[in-house]
């Protein structure tokens, strides 16, 4: 079946139903109980700890504090999800590259404001799916360059940061038996 007859036949299904399927769709699906992990908690925490320090000292140096908020963003994707696929190597790097060269363009172009703001989120968010580098905390650097105004020096503390986030997490993450990072570059 062509991806237009699935397409047709959801839309048809879904309004037959009408407004109850649209919200019994909100009510999500039942949630199992996961122990909580305490070493893994506090193995990411330090973690964490380890790499914002590092990454904090280096913003402030640059005088781009402001980048402290995406990258810690990012520490704790890469220490306390480091499986996931959105704290992978291409994602991370990846992401905050075109983010924030994105972001920098069009605040080059068009200046601050509301609504360039919000336009720039939804540009980042598609050239992020195009090229497969979907990172959150990425996305925010956008905006940061934007709000704040920073100017193209901002991408250095950027870039410095999330190689130096991912090579630590590389070394510390891999030092414990349960853990791999990254799971895959590309």
């Amino acid at each position: 079946m062509s991806i237009l007859k699935k397409s047709n036949k959801n839309i048809q299904s879904q309004s037959l139903g009408g407004l109850p399927v649209y919200l019994n769709k909100m009510k999500g699906v039942s949630r199992q109980e996961t122990r909580f992990d305490y070493i893994d908690s506090l193995i990411s925490a330090t973690g964490v700890f380890l790499a914002i320090s590092i990454i904090c000292f280096l913003a402030v140096s640059f005088h781009y504090p402001m980048a402290m908020g995406p990258l810690g963003a990012s520490c704790v994707l890469v220490f306390a999800a480091h499986n996931g696929p959105l704290s992978q190597p291409r994602q991370v790097i990846g992401g905050y590259i075109l983010s924030t060269v994105i972001g920098l363009i069009i605040w080059s172009i068009f200046g601050k404001s509301l609504f360039i703001i919000t336009i720039s989120l939804a540009v980042v968010l598609i050239l992020m799916s195009l090229t497969k580098t979907i990172h959150p905390p990425a996305a925010a650097s956008a905006l940061v360059a934007i709000n704040f105004e920073t100017g193209w020096g901002y991408l250095i503390p950027i870039v410095i940061g999330i190689f130096l986030l991912v090579f630590i997490s590389m070394l510390y993450n891999n030092l414990f038996p349960k853990r791999q990072y990254p799971k895959h570059w590309l």
